[in-house]
Parts: C-alpha cells; structure tokens; sequence
C-alpha cells in the first residue's frame, strides 16, 4: 500500500515550507513532521533536543536511518507554486530531502527491518547539535543515508571537513599615525598569513584542496576580532595548521572553535549502489560526486563506520539564496529512487548477515 500518493507527498512538503524553523527555532516544524510521520504509521517522537525521531519496524532485518536536517538559514522566501517549481525556504536545503525520506520510509513496504527516520536540529550551526545527539544516544545502524540536496540523479559520495578559527587581538590605545600595528591591522594580517600558510592551490573548487573563508572581521584600533573558517580535505593535518599561525600570530590569540573531519566513501558503498541502481530503475542516469561544504554525514561519520551516502533532490546551487525552490517532478522522483533504494538495501544487508 502506498501511504504517500504524489499529492500526499507534495502536501507534506508544502506544509512544512509553510513553517519558518531557522536554526535553534525548530520547535514547531519538529512537532508539525512527528505528526506527519505518526499519520504515516511510524513511531515518532521529538528527542531531548528537538529532533523529530521517527521509526517504522517491518518484522527482523537491518536498520538504516535516514537523517535530514529541519533548520534553515534565516530569510524568508514566499511559499510559492510556479508551474513545476515549489518556492520556499528550505524547498532544497533541506526540507525537500527530508520528505523525500518520511515520504519513502512509509511507502517501502517491501522493505524488511526497521527504518529510523530523523528531522535534526542546527544542522546550519557551527556544532549540528542534532546530529551530534543521535551520535551519542543511538547504535550505529547498518547503513545511513544523509538527506541534502545532491539532485535526482545524483549521489554524494563525501565532503570536506571544517576548520573553525577565531582570532582574538588586543593593543595599547594609540594615535592613528603612530607607527606601530594597530589591532584592526593585525587582524587583517592574521587573514594573509592563513592564506600564505595555505599556500596558492588552496582552493573552494577543488575537493582535495583547503578552501579559505574569511567569515568577518571587526574592531578598532584597540582591539579587533576575525573569524576564520578553512574547509579542509581527507588527510589534511589542521593541528599543523593551527601550531603554524599560532606560532605566527602569537600566544594565546588563536582560538579552534570547531574542527569537523572530512568524510568520503567509494562506488562500491553498499548505500550508493542501492541508490544508483534505484536512480537507474526510475529512469534517470545516475552520478556521483563530492562537495566542498561540510553536512551532517561528517559528524556522524567520526564515530560511525558504516555504509552510508548523501541523497535528495534538489538544486545545491539554490541552497541559501532567495530563489530557493524545488521542481516537483525531481522531487517525486526522489521519492521513487529512495523507495525503491531501501529495498534494494535491505535485501543486501539481510543477505550479508545469513
């Protein structure tokens, strides 16, 4: 039986656009998606910080979860249907590929185990406290998919970790002209000397190569304050990183307020050829690839060893800006792919543990 009929689906995506939730106010979209999922027949509950926690058990068999983030970045964009396009923030980042989950969790009944499903909370935050959550109160299931927007046809294979830098700096209240550095100066000279560390290959565009932000800067003569973030690649050596502009900048001025491990798998990941051959089956042409920004599959796997990959529909290109929307024709075929994909996943993992 199919729980989620295409209208259903589209239904339930536009109910949750319709609830602003930017990072940290995610309570009422939580209780709006724990109560979508418990008129999907799943178990669901919101967790001690604010995820929305669904489950549906389908007799024995494995466990996969599937993990989507609620949050968003501020702005408003209009509830809107253009044609085939539904506008709203979070249509694509990532509230699209979080129903795609709830949608496909409740339609796989061909599916035998148990499906965790998870809304969580502050995915758009430096420290993705919902993910960080279920790392410490949930076993490590067999296999994880991650719901971001990596397109229809398309798989995410793994992504750059983070390197969060803050620079404290402070200095003897002096004239303008006088000659010695003024803490706004030194500020500014901690950025190129990140930079220079980095050295010139250093690059957003390149998945094996550091990316370099300079997130802000602010102050005076006295004091002043810059935020670095440097997304960094598997293998990359940050404590190096950060003992070199220390010893540059000086003692007790640089501090690591977040550092996330790159995370990335192979074609050969159970989770991406279950969703490959998914895509294939739906009637698309499906691909891999990997991004240069950091998500929740980074956090989880620093702990988790198991099969796992990114998926939903969506245009990443979109994510944050105020033309946000996603097509419905890709986002119900998503649904398709990850209905089928659970399935195919599930027998495989059933027939590795006989």
């Amino acid at each position: 039986m199919t729980i989620f009929s295409d209208t259903a689906a589209i239904d339930l995506l536009h109910g949750m656009l319709k609830i602003p939730s930017p990072s940290f106010a995610e309570a009422e979209l939580a209780a709006h998606v724990v109560a979508a999922m418990r008129g999907a027949g799943l178990t669901a509950r919101v967790d001690g910080v604010g995820n929305a926690v669904g489950e549906i058990r389908r007799g024995p068999g494995p466990t996969v979860m599937l993990l989507g983030h609620m949050d968003t970045v501020p702005g408003d964009v209009p509830v809107r249907l253009d044609g085939d396009r539904l506008y709203g923030r979070g249509s694509v980042d990532a509230k699209g590929p979080l129903a795609t989950m709830i949608c496909a969790a409740a339609n796989s009944t061909g599916f035998r185990g148990r499906i965790v499903v998870v809304g969580a909370v502050e995915e758009e935050t430096t420290m993705s406290r919902g993910a960080m959550e279920i790392r410490r109160t949930h076993e490590p299931p067999d296999a994880l998919i991650i719901g971001e927007p990596s397109g229809c046809d398309t798989v995410v294979l793994g992504y750059k970790g983070k390197l969060d830098l803050r620079y404290d700096v402070r200095c003897e209240a002096t004239h303008p002209s006088n000659v010695v550095p003024k803490a706004s100066e030194l500020a500014a000279r901690a950025w190129t000397e990140l930079l220079d560390l980095l050295g010139p290959e250093a690059s957003h565009a390149r998945f094996d190569s550091p990316g370099p932000t300079l997130t802000s800067i602010s102050g005076g003569l006295d004091a002043a304050t810059a935020e670095f973030s440097v997304r960094i690649p598997p293998g990359f050596d940050a404590g190096g990183l950060v003992a070199a502009l220390s010893e540059r900048l000086g003692p007790d001025t640089l501090q690591v307020v977040n550092t996330v491990r790159a995370c990335r798998v192979d074609r050969n990941d159970p989770v991406v050829r279950a969703l490959s051959v998914a895509i294939r089956a739906e009637g698309g042409s499906p691909r891999a690839k990997v991004k240069t920004g950091t998500s929740d599959m980074n956090t989880l796997a620093e702990r988790w060893t198991v099969p796992m990959a990114t998926y939903g529909p969506g245009d990443s290109s979109l994510d944050h800006s105020d033309r946000e929307h996603i097509k419905l024709s890709e986002y119900l075929f998503g649904v398709g792919v990850l209905t089928r994909a659970l399935t195919g996943l599930g027998e495989h993992l059933t027939g590795e543990n006989r």
